[in-house]
């Protein structure tokens, strides 16, 4: 998989998420990222090593079902949302409020 080309590491990674949860998680060398439903932790993995030049140490996913809401009387879902927490390697971090 080395071979593959940086702009699918760009797909992997849609958007890092910004929360007061995830704040906290930054003080323990993780960093939480938005991905789509159909990545898998080794993919995610190699993203996160290839753009942002640090060592992965493990990846945790988790799949947020979309809630149904009413809109104008009609009923609407959310999309579902796949997050994943990175954890780096001691000393090393990702700074999300730059950008690449």
């Amino acid at each position: 998989m080395a071979t593959e080309p940086k702009t699918i590491h760009y797909g992997l990674i849609t958007s890092p998420v910004i929360t007061e949860k995830s704040t906290i998680l930054s003080e323990q060398n993780k960093v939480v990222f938005r991905v789509p439903l159909t990545a898998t932790k080794p993919q995610i993995k190699e993203a996160v090593e290839a753009l942002f030049k640090v060592n992965v140490t493990a990846v945790n996913t988790m799949v947020t079902k979309g809630k149904i809401k009413f809109f104008r009387g009609r009923i609407g879902k959310r999309a579902d949302v796949k997050k994943a927490i990175v954890t780096l390697k001691d000393g090393q971090s990702i700074d999300v409020a730059t950008g690449l």
